[in-house]
């Protein structure tokens, strides 16, 4: 049989400040038969672009980054980076 592997994003988490959390599940398979398996995670924050992102992520992300919550987030991200920076 021949080698494919398969990834599919299994799990999807939006954090209270807008983050969408991906989990990926990729798979190696022989023929029909599953023969090795590994995650991996990635994150897209508020305005991310999302133009190699897949449609459901697009859909999410749509919905959930509403202008507010862009200008939050970004307004989240300058106060702690002045934070930082005064340390």
């Amino acid at each position: 049989m021949s080698l494919t592997s398969q990834s599919t994003i299994d799990e999807i988490t939006i954090t209270a400040n807008g983050i969408i959390l991906l989990r990926t599940n990729n798979k190696v398979l022989d023929g029909t038969v599953e023969i090795a398996q590994s995650y991996s995670r990635t994150s897209l924050c508020p305005g991310d672009d999302l133009s190699t992102q897949p449609e459901n992520v697009v859909a999410i992300a749509n919905l959930t980054w509403t202008s507010d919550v862009i200008s939050a987030y970004k307004a989240q991200m300058t106060k702690q980076s002045t934070m930082v920076a005064q340390l």
